[in-house]
């Protein structure tokens, strides 16, 4: 890059508007008339505006020419001076969005045998060139794109390109960046240049399933794919990377069964894996060296490269990404990708910037970037071409690889229309995936009713919100260390539960519905991101012992296994999963954020109370009815004190196996005695944390609860 020194400053802010800046150290920055020179033309300048600042003089000038962006304009002052003019606030302007819209499939790079076709929108540029550098060559060549239509750059490279090196060079206001294709879909070690690749290469069988009907059968659970796998005593060969999840590790005295037949035995249906599409804070030539979460987003249609077995290879990492979705679905199992759309590692950094500076990002009323985000960036998808760019991006994840769902991080930042735009896409590709994501409310400029946070979820039917009202009814508010939820003992939280229990529609004339349907409600108690429970009981509840919090957490999976909604699990969640007490783990070592495989076998038994409380949820379709209807018909809370609560699913014999379900929660330490609503007898299905199918034990009018537990009845 290279700095330009300016007498004074001229900016096109509108398609007919021009904002310039004169320094008061000469003329005293003033000056009667503004000329505008293009190439042997003068256009007189209308000043509309004039305003004293600290150190300029601020004039707001109107043209009667339209402005060919993209093309070189000079703007002289009455004493002769001459500055370039440079692409303003104009590229944030609907006006300049409706010019410059590219409905084209084709950005990026289109590979033939004999010839490749490059494809870049950088509509303010005044040049792009293309640097060429042939595989295992110190050779660069460069050719120059030819503009069209929309800021469009095209060229056509003869020959065989594959496996050659590509990055972008960019003119805008005299000047030159370097940057990588944002559509680049194969990248060197560490990103620093596309690849081109054969599409054949990379062509892998896929394994169909069929349609996911109802988003509330899924049982979704996160992980990360370092932390999978890095643990010592894991059984896995390929530590930390995408082949470990194809492994079959072998059975172990020690820590029992291992890898993905671990995933498949506990009867999950869908994988959440934390963002594998590449990021920053990871060398991926020594990715032992450091650790990272992934919502560091560089690149958003290329796999990271520190989990693949050679990050040299462009085909390594893509393959390997590909194969461990594909033997999930030899499984029966679905993958939803967490997706980084709300901002980009570094702002300045980010291709975006560089190609088309300040368009991708939004601004605050002072032109300066908005930093709802909190990593000082905030994408704005409310622009045509960022848009656009998205839908392609959940495109390409969709039709190459396959995948079965979306967790979208930050999803309020991001606007509406985007998003039911992103439904619709998926409707078409892939009916059934699962879009779910962050509706928290931040402090982007976006108009309230435009962002897709959860107080707007009735606008965005289709997609599914994490639900911190169940999240803090059950186990207490994150950012209140000591506060407590009611599996923690709380007895005033007994509406806010019920109301997470029916899926937080209108199903209580007391609260007002979060929701449409109980199928946008994503409950949870516990995710990859703050305490984990455990670590949070260690703090609020440590005057009680390991066995009463070892029950807590138990109670508090139950409830999420068996409310009305989508039940979100964080892996080792089952066996209380504990990160040495570090809330934001993002950048923690291995030994803090891996999935503790000898942990897991120390609390087998607590394993087999949650595998066969997945097992329930599953057998009986009144856990997961998919309306609101069916919840208002068939739910009744009969009793409902402090410290127990009792759930009652009334005439469901045509979801499952038992007419009536009776579901009780109970948080306290005292055996309770609570009374049935018929004569006649139930199955007990749950009890002393064991759930069992063969009814072993049958009971009449009244059942004895223990203290912090969960129990499950049945009747024919």
């Amino acid at each position: 890059m290279i700095f330009i020194k300016r007498e004074f400053e001229a900016y096109l802010d509108e398609l007919a508007s021009i904002t310039i800046l004169l320094p008061t150290e000469r003329h005293h920055g003033e000056s009667t008339h503004f000329t505008l020179l293009f190439q042997e033309e003068r256009h007189q300048l209308q000043i509309i505006e004039r305003n004293q600042l600290a150190d300029y003089v601020k004039y707001r000038c109107e043209t009667k020419i339209p402005i060919l962006i993209g093309s070189k304009y000079m703007v002289e002052d009455e004493h002769g001076r001459k500055t370039d003019l440079q692409i303003g606030a104009v590229i944030r302007t609907e006006a300049f969005d409706e010019a410059y819209y590219y409905d084209g499939e084709d950005l990026g790079t289109t590979y033939y045998p004999g010839e490749t076709v490059f494809t870049l929108w950088a509509p303010t540029a005044t040049a792009v060139k293309i640097k060429l550098n042939a595989p295992d060559s110190n050779e660069l060549i460069y050719y120059s794109l030819i503009r069209e239509e929309k800021g469009i750059w095209r060229i056509t490279v003869q020959g065989d390109l594959e496996g050659f090196l590509y990055t972008y060079l960019v003119c805008v206001n005299l000047v030159w960046r370097e940057a990588v294709d944002p559509y680049a879909t194969a990248v060197t070690i560490n990103s620093e240049a596309g690849v081109i690749i054969s599409k054949e290469k990379i062509n892998l069988p896929k394994i169909p399933l069929p349609p996911f009907r109802r988003p509330t059968d899924a049982i979704i659970y996160e992980l990360h794919i370092r932390d999978f796998s890095s643990h010592p005593k894991s059984g896995m060969n390929q530590k930390g990377k995408y082949a470990a999840f194809s492994e079959q590790p072998a059975y172990s005295s020690e820590v029992g069964i291992t890898g993905l037949p671990y995933i498949q035995e506990l009867g999950v249906t869908h994988v959440e894996l934390l963002p594998v599409n590449d990021y920053g804070g990871v060398d991926e030539a020594e990715p032992e060296k450091a650790y990272n979460w992934g919502y560091n987003p560089l690149l958003f249609n290329v796999p990271e490269g520190s989990y693949a077995l050679d990050a040299n290879d462009p085909y390594s990492r893509i393959l390997e990404l590909k194969q461990l979705i594909t033997t999930f679905h030899q499984h029966e199992l679905r993958v939803i990708i967490d997706v980084v759309y709300n901002h980009v590692y570094v702002r300045e950094d980010s291709a975006f910037e560089k190609i088309v500076p300040g368009y991708y990002f939004r601004h605050d009323v002072h032109g300066m970037p908005s930093n709802g985000t909190g990593v000082g960036n905030d994408i704005a998808s409310e622009r045509k071409m960022v848009h656009k760019f998205i839908l392609d991006s959940i495109k390409h994840w969709l039709t190459e690889y396959d995948v079965d769902g979306f967790r979208f991080d930050l999803m309020g930042i991001l606007d509406i229309q985007t998003m039911n735009a992103i439904k619709s896409l998926v409707d078409t590709h892939k009916p059934g995936a699962i879009l779910l994501g962050e509706g928290w409310e931040l402090n982007t400029p976006l108009q309230t009713d435009r962002k897709a946070m959860i107080i707007n979820a009735k606008k965005m039917p289709g997609i599914a919100f994490f639900n911190d009202m169940v999240r803090d009814s059950i186990k207490g508010s994150t950012f209140n260390l000591f506060d407590r939820g009611f599996s923690l003992g709380n007895t005033h939280k007994t509406q806010a539960l019920k109301q997470s229990l029916s899926g937080s529609i209108n199903f209580d004339p007391h609260f007002k519905g979060l929701f449409l349907e109980p199928t946008q409600s994503v409950n949870y108690v516990e995710s990859h991101d703050n305490h984990t429970m455990w670590d949070k009981m260690a703090l609020c509840v440590s005057h009680e012992d390991e066995k009463i919090r070892q029950s807590r957490q138990m109670l508090a999976t139950s409830i999420i296994l068996l409310a009305q909604g989508i039940p979100f699990l964080h892996a080792g969640q089952e066996f209380f999963r504990t990160k040495k007490g570090e809330e934001n783990s993002y950048k923690s070592p291995d030994s803090v954020n891996w999935f503790d495989w000898e942990r897991k076998q120390k609390y087998s038994n607590e394993v087999e109370y949650f595998k066969g409380l997945i097992q329930l949820r599953k057998s009986h379709g009144a856990f997961r009815f998919s309306t609101s209807l069916e919840i208002k018909k068939h739910l009744t809370f009969p009793i409902e004190k402090g410290h127990l609560l009792m759930c009652r699913l009334n005439d469901v014999k045509s979801y499952g196996k038992w007419n009536q379900l009776l579901v009780i929660f109970h948080n306290g330490l005292q055996t309770e005695t609570v009374a049935l609503p018929n004569d006649s007898e139930w199955d007990v299905l749950v009890y002393e944390a064991k759930v069992s199918f063969n009814a072993v034990q049958k009971v009449k009018k009244e059942i004895m609860v223990g203290p912090i537990s969960t129990v499950v009845l049945g009747q024919y």
